[in-house]
């Protein structure tokens, strides 16, 4: 709640600034300017949306630019090149445009052809961040795995003993009080969900980083693959339970099935929108502070903003933790949900 009142208080602040600055800067330089002396303004609007969402290059500074490839599918065809060559030639090239991170066919006049299908699978900004935090998830528990082969019986050391405290955590007060006594069968699932959201939530706070759990495709992803898991593991119970309820007269069974129906949607989309709402927020309100910084051009001002960017930054990486942490122990009761025994449930177990 704190953070969604600072984010309308700070961009209600920059609009009217703005506002202000820019009608200030036109009377000044009214009936004076000049095309030599026109500077290209700073737009928020743009610096944030170039951050936040995702792209076909992997821009770090606006000097520094990692080409990705270009991965497409049309009328048959594979064309696969660099995204470095839509920056070289404006946007078109081999008969596609870029335009606004989506990519068209183009006509010999150069007109974009929407009756013709393109299928993106390039690798984008958010895919090669993907393929970066699961190598380093990958090396990281590789290593954590040969540390207790190595040391069995002993003392966990080095990499292993840094990340044991996290995962006896996670095992002894998320998934096994909420799941029950068949955790262990999900487990492995619950602290991977875990470690790559948190991974990818702390790699998205660094400069130049892409923003991949603030992307709505993932977190769906994320928040399918819970509702697969639990519905396929739900036990005869559940359905019943979903199905025909103790205690419900018959007559109501309709209305019920429909209430039912919408609760058993809103766990996914709960999980979805709120991992992708509070990261994205996170990072918007973070580059709106940082362009307050440009915006008013002020040594005293930018170091304000700049002490209180840092103290939101530092908000912001507890908070990647309490998302990975909430994302998994949500996902762990409705699992524990889904399969407990009646009795286990009259009981309270």
């Amino acid at each position: 709640m704190f953070k969604h009142i600072l984010l309308i208080l700070s961009l209600s602040v920059l609009s009217i600034f703005t506002a202000y600055s820019q009608h200030d800067e036109s009377h000044e330089n009214h009936g004076a300017k000049t095309e030599e002396h026109v500077e290209e303004k700073f737009n928020m609007g743009e610096m944030i949306m170039h951050h936040i969402t995702d792209e076909h290059g992997w821009e770090f500074t606006h000097s520094l630019k990692l080409p990705l490839p270009v991965i497409l599918i049309s009328e048959g065809k594979l064309a696969v090149f660099s995204s470095a060559r839509f920056d070289e030639n404006k946007g078109v090239y081999n008969g596609f445009k870029l335009d606004h991170h989506h990519i068209y066919k183009v006509n010999e006049a150069g007109e974009v052809d929407h009756h013709t299908k393109v299928w993106d699978l390039s690798i984008t900004k958010n895919v090669a961040s993907l393929l970066l935090s699961t190598v380093i998830l990958l090396s990281i528990f590789f290593a954590v795995a040969k540390g207790y082969t190595t040391n069995k019986g002993k003392a966990p050391k080095g990499i292993q003993s840094f990340f044991e405290p996290v995962i006896v955590f996670i095992k002894d007060e998320v998934v096994k009080p909420n799941v029950g006594p068949k955790y262990q069968r999900y487990l492995p699932y619950l602290l991977t969900l875990f470690f790559f959201i948190l991974v990818n939530n702390l790699m998205g706070l660094l400069p130049g980083a892409a923003n991949l759990t603030g992307n709505i495709t993932v977190t769906l992803v994320l928040a399918f693959l819970t509702f697969i898991i639990v519905h396929f593991s739900a036990n005869k119970h559940y359905w019943l339970h979903l199905v025909a309820p103790t205690g419900v007269p018959p007559v109501m069974y309709p209305l019920f099935w429909i209430i039912e129906f919408i609760g058993v949607l809103m766990k996914p989309a709960s999980l979805c929108i709120r991992l992708f709402a509070n990261i994205t927020g996170g990072h918007i309100i973070i580059l709106s502070l940082l362009g307050l910084i440009f915006v008013f051009k002020s040594f005293v001002i930018g170091a304000g903003v700049g002490v209180f960017t840092l103290f939101m930054s530092g908000i912001e990486i507890m908070v990647a933790f309490i998302q990975a942490f909430i994302f998994t122990l949500l996902t762990s009761m409705y699992i524990g949900s889904a399969i407990e025994e009646h009795h286990e449930a009259d009981h309270g177990h």
